[in-house]
């Protein structure tokens, strides 16, 4: 079982010159903490929040931390169970930084300052210890992921097509949206057990199709649920949460051009079909699972066929740009 998200080494075909905009880091290393310590809001009754960069993160404790955000330094990528929640399993933040954000199920982020209204580029995503270790080995409440016992006897033992994914969802305007993007920490839906993977590593995530935002809502999903909800540990960590601090020109209009990708999974192409795409044509990116560009063109008719068979096996994200919109849609290549 791989339990790593794969980079790839296509060559870029066209290079596409875009626009730059000045962005702001939330940097979690501003944030006092002791070493191999977190700050989960336990010295502040009731709700709180803290500030860093152009981003609010709420908080709230009544004695235990119950909604929203707490950040850590912690190292322990190897205790199982509810009292290492404050640890990332990677065991650092970001490119080997010591502090990093801990986010629960429908925690919010408000925007603060040149980025309210604007554009979130995005942010680095991963698995605490928690969650990842339960999802590799089970515990006394969420089971093993990929396990059939008691869930359908028909399925070979392993072949569970379990799944864990956070939903970032969008206000503007004060309104919760029906815009979101999704982005996978376990997915064990592979027809090949090898590629089934538990995420452990740093992942960037793209939110800039979203367009204009107030404030950000993350949801956690998981395919093994309970009575009362999501057995999976509903948290996960950020870092590096980015603001554009610039309205790019992306509005809601962008909802006028409809994007179809198949076949999803993939093997050796897959086809995008864009409906209205204007004689301005589009340019269109794929990016790997680590946020790295692996291939990049600019087409002028539809649908568009690309080849992936270059690919590494893995879970990739295209991007779909024009002069006023962009578009994004997850693809796996098996």
């Amino acid at each position: 079982m791989k339990t790593k998200l794969f980079s790839a080494t296509l060559s870029v075909i066209i290079q596409i010159n875009l626009p730059l905009y000045a962005q702001t880091i939330s940097n979690v290393e501003t944030l006092a903490l002791s070493p191999n310590s977190y700050w989960d809001g336990s010295t502040v009754p009731y709700q709180s929040s803290f500030t860093t960069g152009n981003a609010i993160f709420p908080n709230k404790n009544n004695g235990y931390w119950s909604e929203g955000w707490a950040y850590s330094n912690m190292k322990d990528s190897a205790t199982a169970g509810y009292t290492n929640m404050y640890s990332a399993a990677p065991a650092i933040g970001y490119n080997g930084s010591a502090n990093y954000l801990i986010g629960q199920n429908a925690a919010i982020i408000n925007l603060n300052n040149a980025a309210i209204g604007k554009i979130v580029s995005g942010f680095y995503i991963t698995n605490g210890t928690y969650a990842a270790i339960s999802m590799r080995d089970g515990d006394g409440f969420a089971r093993k992921f990929g396990d059939t016992t008691g869930t359908n006897a028909a399925i070979p033992q392993g072949d569970y097509p379990d799944w864990f994914k956070l939903t970032v969802h969008k206000y503007f305007g004060g309104i919760l949206t029906n815009d979101s993007v999704e982005v996978y920490l376990a997915d064990y839906r592979f027809s090949d057990n090898t590629q089934d993977y538990i995420l452990k590593t740093w992942q960037w995530v793209d939110i800039s199709s979203l367009g204009n935002v107030d404030s950000l809502k993350f949801i956690l999903s998981s395919s093994d649920m309970g009575d009362f909800g999501i057995n999976t540990p509903p948290f996960f960590c950020m870092d590096n949460f980015t603001t554009a601090d610039s309205a790019l020109g992306i509005s809601e209009n962008n909802n006028n051009l409809s994007i179809a990708l198949f076949p999803n999974p993939a093997n050796s192409n897959i086809t995008v079909n864009m409906e209205n795409l204007s004689t301005q044509g589009a340019s269109i990116e794929i990016i790997d699972a680590n946020g790295a560009l692996v291939y990049s063109s600019i087409i002028y008719k539809s649908p568009a066929e690309i080849s992936v068979d270059m690919l590494p096996t893995g879970y990739y994200h295209l991007k779909v740009k024009g002069k006023n919109f962009e578009k994004n849609k997850t693809f796996i290549k098996n």
